[in-house]
Parts: C-alpha cells; sequence; structure tokens
C-alpha cells in the first residue's frame, strides 16, 4: 500500500499525508474542501484504472533538465 501512494502525484500524497497527520491529532481541525477531496479522489481512480502512469519526478527532473539546463 506505502509503495502504491508513493506513486501518487504530490497533491495526492500530500493529501495523504495531511489526512494521515490529521488522524494523530484529532482535535487539530484542518478543513479540506470537498472540491479538493473529489479532485483527489479522481486523480486516485484514474491512477488505479490505468488511464494515467504516474511518472516518477526525478524523472521529469533529469528530462527538464537535459532540455532546459539546470
Amino acid at each position: 500500500m506505502l509503495e502504491g501512494t508513493l506513486k501518487l502525484d504530490a497533491s495526492a500524497r500530500a493529501f495523504v499525508a495531511e489526512t494521515l497527520l490529521e488522524s494523530l491529532d484529532p482535535d487539530h481541525d484542518v478543513q479540506v474542501s470537498d472540491a479538493w477531496r473529489a479532485e483527489v479522489r479522481r486523480r486516485c481512480v484514474v491512477l488505479e484504472r490505468g488511464i494515467v502512469n504516474p511518472i516518477d519526478g526525478n524523472a521529469v527532473l533529469a528530462e527538464l533538465r537535459a532540455k532546459y539546463g539546470p
């Protein structure tokens, strides 16, 4: 499960991290909009169905550096 979570894009991983942190401190009330929750769910579905494939962030950065320089 952790391996799959690490393949999510940064925004989805941030959502997962925030949710986990909230679960450790139930008195800490952080509001996440319904629209953002829906977007995270949508992104998870397209990943799970194979509609899009995750790309390693380091690979993307290396490609951009090769194309545009450091």
